[in-house]
């Protein structure tokens, strides 16, 4: 069964800038809208077309990541398919029962508990009672959530709330599931549970549309993509080809260069003074791909046995990669005065695809810091070819120490 699921024709949706709503019913909005009405110019507002003649087709059993930049009308046409919202133009067909989790809680009623906002959103959602009640075990099994079955959902965490939503939307018996970025809000466990349930379902032969930032979910989860640009569509096909392009797009042009002579440092009086950072020449730095650091620095004072270290980390501030230049034993003195830059090539780099933060530190000797600028530059690494399926797992001191024969250091004049 290979049938269209989602198909839009020339699908477009248009607002207002500066336009209030003009729906509200109550003697105060009126008001509003009155003064409001008074201030505005003639024209009700300037028009901004949030999606502008979008089409495609969507099979029946297809899992399609929707990629953009913020603002780029991803979640406008979620809305629009799940018809929380009406298109301006052009047409939609959706075919099937349609389950969608585009806010967090949307459909709780905060002064309700958790055993009642599950009836209610299963209900909101187009679950009967008897399938809510059948579903009921899973449901609370999955968002963990049985010690606040009966407590007000107001007193909620973000967390369970998210949990709860989820739980509910994921174990409805749909055939299309539209799924916004709101697992950002769980924690890590949480969101692998969402993933999986997710993947469970495109193996049952469901049909999930997903909006992330997160690439390598996209890439991970899905075999379409679909790319959304200023409210138009890119590209719409198979989702590695899409992704790519999607990324090179972004961050072709994309500045790596940080300037470090005014960066908040640990060391009050520097003694070899860091002073510029310059990560893989502007590219993007790709999984199982080459990546090159250049540390800039400059020898406020005679320095003795210096070693320039590199280190990744999470960010939370978890160190999970260091490198150095005495991974061989080769150590420099540098005279007062001296500027050089040092240049580290780690090939390839092992980090799995998501943001790190980049710290960097001069020493000597052992543990005698010259210079330490800690989170200086964020660095994304993307998916790659050459990307594996395997987690890179951490050490007992959580840090992941990139074999010697793996990176090469070089100095050279600044």
């Amino acid at each position: 069964m290979n049938y269209v699921a989602i198909r839009t024709e020339g699908l477009g949706k248009e607002y207002r800038l500066g336009a209030g709503p003009a729906r509200y019913k109550t003697l105060r909005d009126s008001l509003v809208g009155m003064v409001r009405r008074a201030r505005r110019p003639v024209g009700g507002g300037e028009p901004f077309w949030a999606l502008k003649d979008v089409s495609f087709e969507i099979r029946h059993g297809d899992v399609v990541g929707i990629v953009g930049r913020n603002g780029s009308g991803k979640s406008t046409l979620l809305k629009i398919l799940s018809r929380v919202t009406e298109p301006t133009a052009g047409a939609v067909e959706v075919r099937g029962r349609v389950g969608t989790l585009l806010e967090v809680g949307t459909g709780f009623h905060p002064e309700l508990t958790g055993r009642e906002n599950i009836f209610l959103n299963g209900a909101i959602l187009g679950m009967r009672r008897a399938e809510i009640a059948r579903k009921f075990g899973e449901i609370v099994a999955f968002a963990e959530v049985e010690k606040f079955l009966d407590t007000p959902v107001k007193h909620y965490s973000s967390g369970m709330y998210v949990r709860l939503a989820f739980a509910v939307a994921a174990h409805l018996e749909s055939e299309v599931l539209f799924v916004d970025e709101v697992l950002a809000v769980g924690d890590v466990q949480f969101q692998r549970r969402c993933l999986g349930r997710m993947s469970e379902l495109a193996r049952a032969g469901r049909t999930v549309l997903f909006v992330s930032h997160n690439i390598g979910v996209v890439r991970s989860l899905c075999t379409r993509g679909l790319w959304l640009s200023s409210g138009q569509l890119v590209e719409y096909g198979p989702v590695g080809e899409v992704t790519n392009r999607y990324l090179q797009s972004i961050l072709a042009n994309k500045d790596q260069t940080v300037d470090l002579t005014r960066a908040t440092r640990w060391v009050a009086h520097p003694r070899c003074r860091i002073t510029k950072l310059e990560v893989n020449d502007g590219h993007p730095v790709q999984h199982g791909d080459p990546v090159r650091v250049a540390v800039s620095f400059e020898a406020v004072e005679n320095v003795f046995g210096v070693a320039v270290g590199v280190g990744f980390a999470t960010v939370d501030g978890v160190r999970i990669m260091t490198t150095d230049t005495d991974l061989d034993g080769t150590r420099h003195d540098f005279p007062k005065g001296t500027r050089g830059v040092v240049r580290l090539t780690i090939d390839p780099i092992l980090l799995q695809p998501g943001v790190y933060m980049l710290d960097l530190g001069v020493r000597t000797g052992d543990t005698e810091a010259l210079d330490y600028i800690p989170a200086c530059a964020r660095v994304e690494v993307l998916p790659g070819p050459k990307t594996p399926t395997a987690i890179i797992r951490t050490d007992g001191n959580g840090g992941v120490r990139q074999p010697a024969a793996e990176c090469r250091w070089d100095l050279g004049a600044a």
